[in-house]
C-alpha cells in the first residue's frame, strides 16, 4: 500500500475539511518531477506547461509558482482570463493563450503581455491592429481540423509576415497517444516543411503524448500536460509519471445487507452474498462520472467493471449507482475493525490509477480530473509558498 506524503507540510485551500465530503491532496513535488523528467526528454529543446482548465483542476495558483520555481518560463492556456491568473503568480513568465483572439479581448492581451496563438488571416489582422508589434504565435493544422491556418496560408503568411511578430510556430498532434498510427508522421512531414519557411523562430509539435513518439517531434519547445499530473500519455503503455493528484471521498455509513437483497437506484445490482456497503460523500455532482457505476449503467455492457477505491490496503468495488451525492462501496472484504463512519476511500491515486478510474468510466484522465472535487477540501503538499 502506497500513502499520500503527508509527512509534507499541508497548504489547505477550498472547502473546510470538516464541512466537505471528499478531499484532494494535490503533491507538488511529484508535479515538479514530472516536469523535470518531462523537460530530460525535450533535450535539446525544453519543455513548457500546459495549465489551462485551472492547471487541470490542481489549482494556477499553486502550480505555476511551483513550476516557475523549477525553471519552467513558458506556459500555455486555453483562456485569457486563465493568462491573467498565471501572470499574477508568474510576473516574469511567457504566457501563450491557445483558444485565439476575438477583438474585444486584445487589450488585455496587451495589458498583460499574453501572447495569442493565431490562428485564421482575422485573428492575425487583429492582432496587427492592436498588437503593436508585440510577439505572437502561429498555429498550423497539420491534419487535426480544429483550429489553425492551413498549411498553405502558413506557408504564404512566412513570405510575407511584415504585419505581426510571431515568436513561435505550433501544431498539434491528433494521434500522438497511438505511436503506432501513421497519422504522427504525415502530421511530422507537413510541420516541417512549414517550419522550414519560418526561418529561426521557436516551433513546437509534442504534447505530451508527442515527447514518448522520440527526437524528430522534439523541436524547441514542448508542451506537456496531462503527464505533468500524473495521467497517462500514450495509450497502452506503462506509465512513468508519478500520481499527483490524490482524490478521497467520505464514508458517512457503513451498513449491512443480506445476500439477494438489492443496491441503489433501479435495483440495479442484486447483491450475490451478505455485504458490508460503505456510503461515501462523492457523486456525479462532485466530477465521480455516473459512467463508472459498478451497474445500472449502458457503459457496463461493454466494460464489466466499474470503478475501485481504496481503503485498508484493499481495492473496494464501486457497487450500484452513482449518484448526485453519494457512492457506495463493497467493503465486505476489509476488516470491520479497520473502518469506520468518517474515513475516507481513495478515489484514485497513488493506488488507484486515475486513468483505470477513468477507463472503468469509458472516458479519459484528463475529463476526470478537470471535473473532481468542486465541492472538495483541497490541500497542497510540497513545492514552493507551503509553510
Amino acid at each position: 500500500m502506497i500513502s499520500p506524503p503527508l509527512e509534507q507540510p499541508v497548504l489547505p485551500t477550498g472547502t473546510d475539511r470538516l464541512l466537505a465530503g471528499g478531499r484532494l491532496t494535490i503533491d507538488l513535488d511529484a508535479l515538479v518531477d514530472n516536469w523535470k523528467a518531462l523537460n530530460a526528454r525535450s533535450r535539446p529543446g525544453r519543455a513548457a506547461a500546459v495549465v489551462k482548465a485551472d492547471a487541470y483542476g490542481c489549482g494556477i495558483t499553486q502550480v505555476v509558482p511551483a513550476l516557475f520555481a523549477a525553471g519552467c518560463d513558458s506556459f500555455f492556456v486555453a483562456l485569457p482570463e486563465e493568462g491573467l491568473r498565471v501572470r499574477d503568480v508568474a510576473p516574469r513568465a511567457r504566457i501563450f493563450v491557445l483558444n485565439g483572439l476575438f477583438d474585444d479581448a486584445a487589450p488585455a492581451f496587451t495589458d498583460a503581455d499574453l501572447i495569442p496563438v493565431l490562428g485564421s488571416d482575422h485573428e492575425i489582422a487583429t492582432w496587427a491592429k492592436h498588437g503593436r508589434r508585440k510577439p505572437c504565435a502561429i498555429h498550423v493544422d497539420t491534419g487535426m481540423n480544429r483550429l489553425g491556418l492551413t498549411p498553405d496560408e502558413a506557408i504564404a503568411f512566412a513570405e510575407n509576415a511584415k504585419s505581426v511578430r510571431p515568436v513561435l510556430l505550433m501544431s498539434h498532434l491528433a494521434c500522438g497517444d497511438t505511436p503506432e498510427s501513421g497519422m504522427n508522421r504525415q502530421q511530422l512531414s507537413i510541420f516541417q516543411k512549414v517550419r522550414a519557411a519560418f526561418g529561426e523562430i521557436e516551433s513546437s509539435l509534442a504534447n505530451s503524448a508527442g515527447i514518448f513518439l522520440g527526437s524528430d517531434y522534439i523541436f524547441d519547445l514542448t508542451r506537456p500536460g496531462i503527464a505533468l499530473y500524473g495521467g497517462e500519455g500514450v495509450s497502452g503503455a506503462a506509465n512513468p509519471m508519478k500520481p499527483v493528484v490524490t482524490a478521497e471521498t467520505r464514508i458517512v455509513q457503513i451498513r449491512h445487507a443480506a445476500k439477494g437483497e438489492t443496491a441503489g437506484y433501479g435495483a440495479a445490482m442484486t447483491l450475490a452474498r451478505d455485504t458490508r456497503i460503505a456510503v461515501c460523500s462523492t457523486g456525479y455532482a462532485d466530477g465521480y462520472l455516473r459512467s463508472a457505476s459498478g451497474s445500472g449503467v449502458p457503459l457496463r455492457t461493454a466494460v464489466t467493471e466499474g470503478a475501485h477505491g481504496f481503503i485498508a490496503g484493499r481495492r473496494v468495488p464501486v457497487i450500484g449507482r452513482i449518484t448526485m451525492d453519494l457512492t457506495s462501496f463493497d467493503v465486505t472484504d476489509v476488516p470491520e475493525d479497520a473502518i469506520k463512519a468518517g474515513d475516507h476511500i481513495e478515489l484514485f491515486g497513488p493506488n488507484i490509477a486515475l486513468d483505470d478510474v477513468a477507463r472503468a468510466a469509458g472516458t479519459i484522465g484528463y475529463e476526470l480530473l478537470t471535473g473532481l472535487g468542486r465541492r472538495y477540501h483541497r490541500r497542497y503538499v510540497g513545492g514552493v509558498g507551503v509553510a
